[in-house]
């Protein structure tokens, strides 16, 4: 496991082995260095996950030969990993919350990654990944459903995100999932033989690839066989899972102490200071914005659902935005725009600042909620702030008492009919006289005026 200073920055997409070291290529005499920025990060996500943090721990050799591992053998942790026991607590459609025990969290070193397309008969190795520090958390077997594994899945990718351990991207690799998938019938104590699946890139796809995998195994049972200990992948292209190698015991693996990495020790002194720089974590701040700014449990779970968003609600309102009104137009139309524009909220052409000016306008009467959304839209396309698009388009909201009373007076005398029939009863015409208003208007009156206005003229 390298330090950042001896390995290249590895990104993803970079040309095949272009990103190695001597250490990553397995060359003689080329000894690993621990970095400490991977032991800060794993000790985050240890106390994050409510787990002790082991003082003295140690590293291991994995051994097992694999082309996309030239050293033979992987950089690991096994008897004493550097965090230990601990939980995380899920929450289902009804609102009850079930707790998932972690096992462990270890550190290690990725390996590399094979290629199969576009070599003939043969393969190609990219060693760009091998020797980056990887964390590997670990649960108990207290899952018991597809959903109840995407819903942990998502916690978790939540928690490492908020801690910068990740960018949490499942497609480029950053934050992955081996799904280990067991049945056993009703009332049976001992759980199941289970299958281990991998090549998963996606939460829709971890739903599915389970789904298959428990239906799959029923089918092996009921038909009189025996479900294999082995290793398999998912193809999302078919939607089934086929058998990769037969999955390997611990004994298989050799374990052994590393002898070129000497036993880790972290004084209690630096782990109540890292216990220091941990962030804000997302039950705490939902908690935080449900009572701080008055939101329902809802919206301020979905604002906190990653760092950035709840990071832009939050810059919202402190510009001016209220903050209901901005939850709405954050959780709304901005997230509609980039879900359409397939943009992470980051990369957000309408700042926090821009979304705040332009609340402010809806709150000072300056437009209406509809004319908001032709101020988002042209924000959104870069035409400038609300209040110079405001200007610009000539969108100021109507109200002035006078002017509204003179266009309703014009609607009235229009439609004599229509006018006659709600005279007579007919209540539901009242939509129809606060719409051609509000077109009379090119939409520009102010909604609550012209209801007030209404009711008052229509009935005298």
């Amino acid at each position: 496991m390298e330090s950042t200073s001896t390995k290249p920055k590895t990104g993803f997409g970079a040309a095949p082995n272009t990103n190695v070291c001597p250490v990553c290529l397995g060359l003689p005499g080329a000894l690993p260095v621990l970095s400490r920025e991977a032991v800060e990060l794993a000790m985050k996500a240890g106390m994050a996950l409510n787990c002790t943090i082991r003082p003295l721990s140690r590293f291991a050799r994995k051994n097992y030969f694999y082309p996309d591992l030239p050293k033979g053998y992987q950089i690991s942790q096994y008897e004493l990993p550097v965090v230990s026991k601990g939980h995380l607590d899920i929450e289902h459609e009804d609102g009850s919350v079930k707790r998932v025990g972690i096992t462990r969290a270890h550190l290690e070193e990725d390996a590399g990654k094979s290629l199969h397309e576009g070599f003939g008969d043969g393969s190609g190795i990219d060693l760009n990944r091998a020797g980056v520090p990887l964390l590997e958390i670990v649960s108990e077997p207290d899952m018991r459903s597809a959903r109840e594994a995407v819903s942990y899945l998502k916690r978790l990718h939540s928690l490492v995100t908020y801690l910068g351990i990740c960018d949490g991207n499942m497609q480029e690799g950053s934050f992955r999932c081996d799904a280990n998938v067991s049945i056993r019938r009703k009332g049976e104590a001992k759980f199941g033989t289970r299958a281990e699946l991998k090549n998963i890139n996606s939460f829709r796809f971890v739903e599915k690839a389970i789904n298959f995998e428990v239906q799959r195994q029923i089918e092996v049972i009921e038909g009189g066989g025996k479900v294999v200990q082995e290793t398999r992948l998912y193809d999302s292209d078919k939607d089934e899972t086929r058998s990769m190698r037969s999955k390997e015991e611990a004994n298989d693996y050799r374990y052994f102490p590393d002898p070129d990495l000497l036993p880790l020790d972290i004084p209690p002194a630096f782990i109540e200071e890292v216990r220091g720089t941990l962030p804000e974590l997302p039950d705490a701040k939902r908690q935080r914005f449900a009572s701080a700014y008055g939101l329902t449990a809802y919206d301020a779970g979905a604002l906190t659902s990653s760092r950035e968003f709840a990071d832009y609600y939050e810059a919202v309102v402190k510009a001016g935005g209220e903050s209901k009104l901005a939850a709405n137009w954050v959780m709304g139309d901005l997230s509609a725009a980039l879900n359409k524009d397939n943009r992470e909220i980051t990369a957000s052409p309408v700042s926090a600042v821009m979304l705040a000016g332009m609340l402010q306008r809806i709150q000072d009467n300056t437009i209406s909620g509809k004319i908001a959304k032709e101020v988002f839209e042209a924000m959104w396309a870069g035409e400038g702030g609300a209040d110079a698009i405001i200007e610009k388009k000539g969108l100021k909201q109507i109200t002035d008492s006078s002017a509204l009373e003179k266009a309703i007076d014009e609607v009235m005398a229009a439609n004599p009919g229509q006018l006659a029939d709600y005279r007579s009863g007919k209540d539901k015409l009242f939509a129809f006289f606060v719409g051609q208003v509000m077109k009379a208007t090119k939409g520009k009156a102010n909604p609550q005026q012209v209801n007030e206005l209404l009711q008052k003229k229509l009935r005298s």
